[in-house]
């Protein structure tokens, strides 16, 4: 696949086997497949998460970062790989970090430098920032997975 970017939606959803309502990638501003991406996230305001977490003082939840920032590395990693099929599941986060709040009508800025890159198991160093100021950063780990449509194995995540 040849990508321009900036790319959008659209891009992404060829690129990711999310769906709505559980893409959390707005757009791709630039990418070197296998290496590293940079991503959007327009954290909407009417987002039904908010009603619950917290009516009074809405913020985006720590975990919608975490997995934000996998489905932009996912998106460096399926890009290399070029591979329809392919599933990235979290094996491991380590050293996450929530640094500042993520509120509603935020753009937060998601960075994944991929530190190891292997046929299975993948490693990235991620970074999530709102206006330049950190709000999270882990050491995500993904195990990479072969599946079939409708064969049960994205059951496990």
């Amino acid at each position: 696949m040849d990508i321009t970017y900036p790319c959008g939606r659209e891009v992404i959803e060829a690129v990711l086997p999310h769906r709505d309502p559980f893409v959390w990638v707005s757009r791709i501003i630039e990418c070197e497949p296998g290496v590293s991406v940079t991503a959007e996230l327009d954290v909407a305001e009417d987002l039904p998460l908010f009603q619950g977490h917290f009516p009074d003082y809405p913020v985006l939840p720590g975990v919608i970062i975490m997995e934000a920032l996998a489905q932009a590395a996912s998106f460096s990693l399926l890009v290399e790989r070029g591979a329809e099929g392919a599933l990235g599941f979290f094996a491991a986060i380590d050293k996450a970090k929530f640094r500042n709040q993520v509120r509603p009508g935020d753009t937060l800025t998601l960075e994944a430098k991929i530190v190891k890159n292997s046929r299975r198991l993948c490693v990235a160093e991620v970074r999530a920032l709102v206006d330049g100021q950190l709000c999270a950063e882990a050491t995500q780990k993904y195990v990479m997975a072969e599946v079939e449509p409708g064969d049960g194995a994205a059951a496990g995540e």
